[in-house]
Protein backbone atom coordinates (compact mmCIF):
# COMPACT_ATOMS: atom_id res chain seq x y z
CA UNK A 1 0.00 0.00 0.00
CA UNK A 2 1.44 3.11 -1.21
CA UNK A 3 0.41 6.95 -0.85
CA UNK A 4 -0.58 6.76 -4.20
CA UNK A 5 -3.07 3.37 -3.93
CA UNK A 6 -6.44 4.63 -3.68
CA UNK A 7 -5.78 8.48 -4.14
CA UNK A 8 -5.67 10.85 -6.87
CA UNK A 9 -1.77 11.78 -5.56
CA UNK A 10 0.02 11.55 -8.59
CA UNK A 11 -2.57 13.61 -10.55
CA UNK A 12 -2.51 16.50 -7.85
CA UNK A 13 1.44 15.68 -8.05
CA UNK A 14 1.61 16.44 -11.46
CA UNK A 15 -0.78 19.40 -12.10
CA UNK A 16 1.59 21.23 -9.58
CA UNK A 17 4.54 20.29 -11.63
CA UNK A 18 6.26 18.42 -8.55
CA UNK A 19 9.22 16.45 -9.67
CA UNK A 20 11.05 15.69 -6.12
CA UNK A 21 9.28 13.95 -3.25
CA UNK A 22 10.28 13.81 0.47
CA UNK A 23 9.10 11.43 2.07
CA UNK A 24 8.89 10.33 5.68
CA UNK A 25 6.46 8.45 7.90
CA UNK A 26 5.99 6.03 10.48
CA UNK A 27 6.30 2.50 8.75
CA UNK A 28 9.59 2.54 6.70
CA UNK A 29 9.30 -1.56 5.60
CA UNK A 30 5.49 -0.45 4.83
CA UNK A 31 4.10 2.83 3.51
CA UNK A 32 7.41 4.87 2.91
CA UNK A 33 9.27 1.53 0.78
CA UNK A 34 5.67 1.20 -0.90
CA UNK A 35 5.73 4.70 -2.00
CA UNK A 36 9.37 5.01 -2.48
CA UNK A 37 9.32 2.12 -5.13
CA UNK A 38 5.94 3.51 -7.12
CA UNK A 39 7.28 7.08 -6.78
CA UNK A 40 10.69 5.77 -8.25
CA UNK A 41 8.44 4.20 -11.03
CA UNK A 42 6.62 7.26 -11.94
CA UNK A 43 9.65 9.44 -12.36
CA UNK A 44 9.78 11.02 -9.46
CA UNK A 45 13.30 12.40 -7.76
CA UNK A 46 12.87 11.17 -4.19
CA UNK A 47 14.54 12.48 -0.86
CA UNK A 48 13.70 9.69 2.35
CA UNK A 49 14.57 11.88 5.66
CA UNK A 50 15.68 8.96 7.33
CA UNK A 51 14.98 10.34 11.24
CA UNK A 52 11.34 11.52 9.92
CA UNK A 53 10.33 7.33 9.58
CA UNK A 54 10.22 5.24 11.77
CA UNK A 55 9.98 1.05 11.98
CA UNK A 56 8.57 -1.27 14.23
CA UNK A 57 11.80 -3.42 14.06
CA UNK A 58 14.96 -0.91 14.29
CA UNK A 59 17.08 -3.23 12.33
CA UNK A 60 14.48 -3.29 9.23
CA UNK A 61 14.49 1.01 9.39
CA UNK A 62 18.48 0.79 9.14
CA UNK A 63 18.85 -1.53 6.32
CA UNK A 64 16.39 0.31 4.16
CA UNK A 65 17.71 3.36 4.67
CA UNK A 66 21.28 2.41 4.80
CA UNK A 67 21.33 -0.21 2.03
CA UNK A 68 18.01 -0.25 -0.22
CA UNK A 69 16.48 2.98 -0.39
CA UNK A 70 19.84 5.01 -1.66
CA UNK A 71 19.52 2.72 -4.75
CA UNK A 72 16.18 5.03 -6.06
CA UNK A 73 16.47 7.96 -3.15
CA UNK A 74 18.66 10.33 -1.65
CA UNK A 75 18.89 9.56 1.88
CA UNK A 76 19.02 12.72 4.36
CA UNK A 77 18.86 13.28 7.86
CA UNK A 78 15.57 16.47 8.97
CA UNK A 79 18.38 18.77 9.45
CA UNK A 80 20.27 17.93 6.74
CA UNK A 81 17.44 18.26 3.94
CA UNK A 82 16.67 21.77 6.04
CA UNK A 83 20.17 22.88 5.78
CA UNK A 84 20.05 22.70 2.11
CA UNK A 85 20.14 26.39 0.48
CA UNK A 86 17.26 25.90 -1.72
CA UNK A 87 14.27 23.12 -2.38
CA UNK A 88 12.96 22.41 -5.72
CA UNK A 89 9.01 23.49 -5.44
CA UNK A 90 8.18 19.84 -6.26
CA UNK A 91 8.61 18.85 -3.00
CA UNK A 92 5.90 18.22 -1.18
CA UNK A 93 4.74 14.83 -0.08
CA UNK A 94 5.09 12.31 2.79
CA UNK A 95 4.56 8.72 2.94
Amino acid sequence: MSAFTGSDLQVVLRSLGAGTLVLTGIATSGVVLSTLRQAADLDYRLVVLSDGCLDADPEVHRVLTEKVFPRQAAVRTVAQWAAQPAHDGGEVSQA
